[in-house]
């Protein structure tokens, strides 16, 4: 029978053992870091050495040339006052900005009209305040693959928002890695069910930025041999184990396979396609498909680690490689300028887990700078204001 002497007797009790639990916790953690600290233990993470190596230091807060960021993602777009924006990319030295994701996160809720919505508020927001300085793609929603007349309908958009001052379309990684058709199936990077998406860009002269699949350590085994582990243990869900994904081999395949099947469509393969870490890959890759760009963003730390081959690839391939950077952070763009235009050496990238390595400077020659900064990106937006970079 219920008594609130027993009620307190058990309460107490259970208090005693929880603090017990508690105190043998804390003996347990203070006994830990005492032995890390006595034995000189830390983690990865941690650990942030000063290099004691003399060497030239050199920090490009702002660009050699104006430039243009064919990589960026500006989510509010449709709604925010764009003057501190611009007033950053004033101090930058970058003159134009292309907004990839347009269409907002109406994409990933597969919301039509939301993403219309934030579309047509992004570009207005645009033409009414800074219509030289912004550029916007338009975005699919290819998780509706197997609805009703979806290449009709997907022409439609694309056709309409370009008629609104759209510049270009922009795929996300989800297609060829998690969006599934009706049946369960993984839907290919070149299922021929998208292959009017391709053709509409093609024939608008609109070109098709594409982001397939990750880094290739991404697909490996996550252990003391994959040199990105750092980024597995503080972001998991980045990585693409076997038993629910492609392989990187197959992703990248069908990407060539898309590419191959549409010579009349401009695409720009993003990152570099992810073969920043294997530039004689990616040569051959440009040398197979005249109508492929690439662009940088998110793999400066890449081409910062190996400085006499990547310099050799810029000047081998000058004519195809824009500036991008991928997610906006003004305090990053420094190490990009860093890496392009200066011989430093031994410099750390912002990003720990993005590479637990040093850079150097690439001291790309100024035409090959302006190639990249903005002369091929011009070629591919003919609406740039050209006197921006006179």
């Amino acid at each position: 029978m219920f008594s609130f002497k027993n009620f307190l007797k058990g309460s107490a009790f259970i208090l005693s053992i929880l603090f017990l639990i508690l105190l043998v916790t804390g003996i347990s953690y203070y006994a830990i870091d005492y032995v890390q600290k006595k034995n000189n233990l830390m983690d990865i993470e941690e650990y942030s050495p000063i290099a004691s190596l003399v060497v030239d230091e050199n920090i490009v807060k702002k660009s050699k040339y104006p430039f243009i960021d064919v990589h960026s993602h500006q989510w509010d777009m449709s709604y925010s006052n764009l003057k501190k924006l611009v007033s950053e990319m004033d101090s930058l030295n970058m003159a134009y900005m292309i907004n990839l994701s347009g269409s907002g996160f109406g994409t990933f809720l597969g919301n039509q009209a939301l993403m219309d919505k934030n579309l047509e508020k992004s570009l207005s927001n645009v033409k009414q305040n800074y219509p030289e300085r912004f550029g916007v793609f338009v975005n699919i929603d290819f998780k509706k693959i197997d609805d009703d007349n979806f290449a009709q309908n997907s022409v439609k958009i694309i056709e309409n928002a370009v008629n609104q001052g759209v510049i270009g379309l922009k795929v996300y990684k989800d297609l060829g890695l998690s969006i599934k058709d009706s049946s369960g199936k993984r839907v290919k990077v070149d299922d021929p069910r998208l292959s009017p998406i391709w053709e509409i860009c093609g024939k608008l002269k609109i070109p098709v930025l594409i982001h397939s699949g990750e880094p290739s350590p991404f697909f490996d085994p996550i252990d003391k041999y994959n040199e990105r582990w750092l980024h597995a243990r503080q972001k998991p869900g980045s990585f693409r184990p076997p038993e629910k994904f492609p392989s990187f081999k197959t992703v990248m395949s069908e990407q060539s396979n898309m590419f191959e099947k549409h010579p009349n469509t401009t695409f720009i393969n993003a990152h570099m396609g992810w073969m920043a870490n294997d530039l004689d890959a990616l040569g051959k890759h440009l040398d197979k498909f005249p109508n492929v760009y690439t662009e940088i963003g998110a793999v400066i730390g890449e081409l910062g680690r190996q400085p006499r081959r990547a310099r050799q690839f810029f000047l081998d391939y000058q004519d195809r490689i824009m500036f991008g950077k991928d997610t906006y952070k003004k305090s990053e763009f420094d190490v990009y300028f860093r890496v392009l235009e200066t011989s430093d050496e031994y410099f750390d990238y912002y990003r720990k887990r993005h590479g637990l390595w040093k850079m150097y400077g690439l001291n790309l020659p100024d035409e090959v700078l302006k190639k990249v900064y903005y002369k091929n990106a011009l070629k591919l937006f003919p609406n740039i204001n050209v006197k921006m970079f006179q």
